[in-house]
């Protein structure tokens, strides 16, 4: 396999897993959240700090990502009383909070970050192997909870969370599992990341992350699991494919965004979903 390709692999998943967790908390349970960036980087930063402390590599990838469902669910716990713009506006604020205290603190490194984590060992194609089967295994979770009692009440907390409550659904039950289960795979992304990088700066995990975040999931088309994966590589492969421009790739990156909103604002799934039933209909009139 192609050594560019073999590099792009691992960060094409860890988007991938990252908008896959931020659709279970707004696309399937209608809660908006800016602050995934802060559990990405939750689960990059307990993964370096354990690997740098000797934990093995196969232990480090779980315990990050648990460590970072956990903090989600503290703030799911805060955030059970707001709801929408606060809502928002609350999450944003766990993402400033966490980098206020990772560049102030000398066990995170400060502005400068931890370096020297160890590799994985797996080599680069095995690493982006190991990436690719962790990034199904999301995606069979994802499609196995939206069709599952659980995701029946996320759908109904996201549709009408006061008829859910009046239908003796336990709406904060269900609220913080979608967040534990979000930041979790946010953490997994970001122990992932952790292992191909070797090196975490704050930077890596700023507000301008989690905006990111959130426009693979609605360029995608949120709630579904097959369209946030189809953002998720796009807006990873995009700015490569505008490599050519130079200066002008971002104009160029941000006008391919605008157009897909202006045209499909169902996002890409949705786009497609609409042009492959039409081409279908136009070959049965040909041959008919």
């Amino acid at each position: 396999m192609n050594g560019y390709l073999v590099s792009l692999v691992p960060l094409i998943g860890v988007n991938a897993i990252l908008a896959l967790g931020l659709n279970i908390i707004a696309g399937f349970c209608g809660q908006i959240s800016l602050g995934q960036a802060a559990f990405y980087g939750i689960g990059a930063y307990a993964a370096a700090l354990m690997a740098l402390a000797g934990l093995p590599f196969w232990l480090t990838l779980p315990l990050g990502a648990l460590t970072a469902g956990v903090f989600g669910l503290v703030v799911g716990l805060v955030s059970l009383r707001v709801r929408e713009d606060f809502l928002a506006i609350t999450t944003m604020a766990v993402g400033f909070l966490f980098l206020g205290l990772v560049r102030k603190s000398a066990l995170f490194g400060g502005e400068v970050g931890l370096t020297g984590i160890p590799p994985s060992g797996l080599g680069p194609q095995g690493y982006a192997l190991l990436v690719v089967g962790l990034v199904a295994a999301t995606v069979a979770l994802s499609i196995y909870m939206k069709a599952s009692w659980l995701g029946f009440a996320f759908a109904s907390i996201a549709e009408d969370e006061g008829a859910a409550r009046a239908l003796a659904v336990p709406v904060p039950h269900y609220k913080l599992a979608a967040f534990f289960i979000g930041s979790a795979l946010s953490g997994l992304a970001g122990a992932i990341y952790c292992y191909y990088a070797r090196f975490i700066t704050p930077d890596t995990f700023s507000f301008l992350v989690s905006v990111s975040i959130l426009a693979m999931v609605v360029i995608g088309g949120i709630g579904s699991t097959w369209g946030v994966l189809l953002g998720a590589v796009a807006l990873t492969l995009l700015p490569e494919i505008f490599r050519f421009a130079g200066e002008y790739r971002q104009f160029l990156f941000g006008l391919a965004l605008l157009m897909v909103m202006r045209f499909s604002p169902a996002g890409l799934f949705g786009m497609l979903s609409r042009l492959v039933p039409a081409r279908l209909g136009n070959l049965r009139k040909a041959r008919a």
